[in-house]
């Protein structure tokens, strides 16, 4: 049991330190926070509401993932090494493929919404 509150209070400590800290993930809460209405708005299923959501979430979880990455690599060096660039570039492409992802799942409930059926 203790494990679990261990586990617990890591993950407060990271979500306050990704709060303050990381611009990115504010604005990718920000946003995610203003789907819970807006997805209630365009959504035509609660399926369709919970993709919406979940599509964001994932955002923030590849967004969590390139900021350790980019922590870890910190953590090694500050110099720009070529293998250190390669892992942040991957990091942040990891993450504009998320929101491409997020965009797609965006755009499939607006058209759906606005042809009135199911696509």
């Amino acid at each position: 049991m203790q494990r679990i509150f261990s586990a617990y209070f890591n993950s407060v400590n990271a979500f306050r330190h990704l709060s303050v800290s990381e611009t990115a993930f504010r604005q990718e809460l920000m946003v995610l926070a203003l789907s819970f209405p807006a997805g209630w708005l365009i959504a035509s299923s609660w399926r369709v509401y919970l993709m919406l959501v979940l599509s964001l979430l994932f955002v923030l979880v590849v967004e969590v993932l390139n900021t350790g990455i980019e922590a870890s690599c910190d953590a090694v060096t500050e110099e720009l090494h070529p293998h250190i660039k390669i892992a942040k570039d991957c990091g942040s492409l990891a993450v504009l493929l998320s929101i491409l992802i997020a965009a797609a799942v965006w755009l499939l409930a607006v058209a759906e919404r606005i042809a009135g059926t199911s696509l």
